[in-house]
């Protein structure tokens, strides 16, 4: 396919969506000045206890915090009042999410991208690394190994910013992936949710992939601060646009997507400062659209094939640091979802979950076209963006979570019902959508358990179900009937139901 990629590069954005979003005096609402000055005045006056356990008790009601009050969590050195924050972030988690973690497995359809990011395998600049993008067949591949060897029900489907990977080649894999059906041991595999990371697009294009049935759309800043921005990414590129990539959040829920993902990757900048930035974007969406992020990511850089960036950061975030800021998240906007990634190693995982992570991923692959490579049983840095720490089976995650007391949920029940932008909102700030999660994550653990797991996964998985099946029971008594309806079914080889 022959393409003319500085023609494309010309047409991609659209200044008039910029404007729109952007205030009468030409700033975007990440205001760097006014954050440092925010973040200097609560180190200024130093911890007050009582102040800083009305915060918590405030994030304790799922409300998000505000900018100063984040602010002073972020500055938080007391050891006590830091055990009190971890222990109001995994209450959190319990109260809006129950003990669901949800899994899902990270697939790379393409690699090429105009971009030349300093900190990315990926950029155009760097020979050492294979470029690509995957035929439609060979998406099909792909999904057919995750829905059918591994179990897999949930994607994130990653697209680097090129002509070849534009918003109709998004549209065709996705329409791909979810075509792809499996025989498992008792019924039919398949993906029954596609989220999406991918550059910012349009209001047309984001129209056009929610016809097709995108999931959570997930652009990540990168940093929030504009100096840095503009330093990792040059400025002739698509992505030194920062306005246009700080906006791509309003084009999407414009668009009538109204799961949305934001991020940060955490080594770039200062982490107190990305996480007042991830603040302040959740804080925009909810004013201009009353809901604001599905979830927030906060991945950190990892070692690349030829990116000595990397290694040369000095805004590395220390794994105390990091654990800090994932706590701030949580208690910061209680009702997110929060997503911590392989890129982190299994021990460090283990650690932070309990911290009100709601989503991981497992059986990992980040190489183009690695789950159908029998040979790639080890990573391959120069076909991969960057080197995961954690590549577990699903069998084993699944298996690690439930002897930690928690249930995966293979649900993806919420966008088929209508459960998602404002609905799903509402339904996790008043604890609700825990109840539907509940019965839903229990039918699909009993179907993930008979179709996939190892005889080991799944004597720890039995007791699990039983525990949940009891709760449903005693605390939900008017849906325990129905639930068991839905759950004999699946125990006799039926698949996909749900609440």
């Amino acid at each position: 396919m022959n393409v003319n990629v500085k023609e494309w590069i010309d047409t991609r954005i659209h200044e008039d969506q910029i404007s729109k979003y952007i205030g009468s005096n030409g700033d975007d609402f990440i205001n760097d000045t006014l954050i440092e000055e925010k973040l200097e005045t609560a180190k200024r006056n130093g911890t007050n206890k009582q102040r800083v356990r009305e915060i918590i008790q405030k994030s304790l009601g799922i409300n998000t915090l505000s900018p100063e009050e984040v602010a002073i969590l972020c500055h938080v050195e007391d050891p006590e009042l830091w055990k009190e924050m971890e222990t109001a972030a995994g209450e959190i988690k319990r109260k809006v999410y129950d003990n669901r973690i949800v899994t899902f497995a990270p697939l790379y359809l393409s690699n090429a991208c105009v971009n030349n990011c300093a900190y990315c395998g990926l950029r155009t600049d760097n020979k050492d690394v294979n470029h690509g993008i995957l035929s439609l067949d060979q998406v099909k591949r792909e999904a057919e190994i995750l829905a059918g060897s591994i179990g897999h029900k949930r994607l994130i489907v990653v697209y680097g910013e090129h002509p070849l990977s534009d918003s109709q080649y998004i549209a065709d894999t996705l329409r791909a992936i979810y075509s792809v059906k499996v025989k498992t041991r008792k019924g039919e595999g398949g993906i029954r949710r596609v989220n999406v990371n991918a550059a910012p697009m349009s209001v047309e294009d984001l129209r056009m992939l929610n016809e097709v049935g995108i999931g959570t759309y997930q652009v990540f800043q990168e940093t929030y601060h504009h100096q840095t921005y503009r330093n990792v990414h040059p400025q002739n590129t698509l992505k030194g646009n920062y306005r246009w990539r700080i906006t791509c959040m309003h084009r999407s829920l414009e668009a009538g997507i109204d799961d949305v993902g934001i991020g940060a990757l955490f080594g770039l900048y200062d982490w107190r400062f990305e996480i007042m930035g991830l603040l302040y974007h959740t804080i925009e969406l909810e004013s201009k659209f009353g809901l604001g992020p599905h979830t927030i990511s906060f991945p950190r850089i990892e070692p690349a094939e030829n990116t000595p960036f990397n290694d040369k950061s000095n805004k590395k975030v220390k794994d105390d640091d990091f654990r800090k800021a994932i706590v701030i998240i949580r208690l910061a906007v209680p009702y997110t979802g929060m997503i911590l990634t392989a890129r982190e190693n299994a021990k460090l995982r283990r650690e932070l979950i309990p911290l009100g992570i709601t989503q991981t991923d497992a059986s990992s692959k980040i190489g183009l076209g690695a789950y159908n490579d029998a040979e790639s049983i080890e990573q391959v840095s120069k076909r991969q963006q960057f080197i995961l720490g954690d590549t577990r089976s699903l069998d084993e995650v699944v298996r690690e979570l439930a002897q930690m007391g928690y249930i995966t949920s293979f649900c993806t029940a919420g966008y088929r019902c209508g459960r998602t932008g404002q609905c799903i909102m509402d339904l996790l700030k008043s604890g609700a959508e825990g109840k539907f999660c509940k019965l839903n994550a229990v039918i699909t653990f009993r179907e993930w358990l008979d179709d996939f797991a190892s005889d080991e996964t799944r004597l720890v998985g039995e007791p699990i179900i039983m525990k949940e099946i009891e709760e449903i029971r005693t605390k939900m008594p008017q849906a325990y009937e129905s639930f068991m309806e839905n759950y004999k079914k699946t125990v006799d080889g039926q698949r996909d139901l749900y609440f």
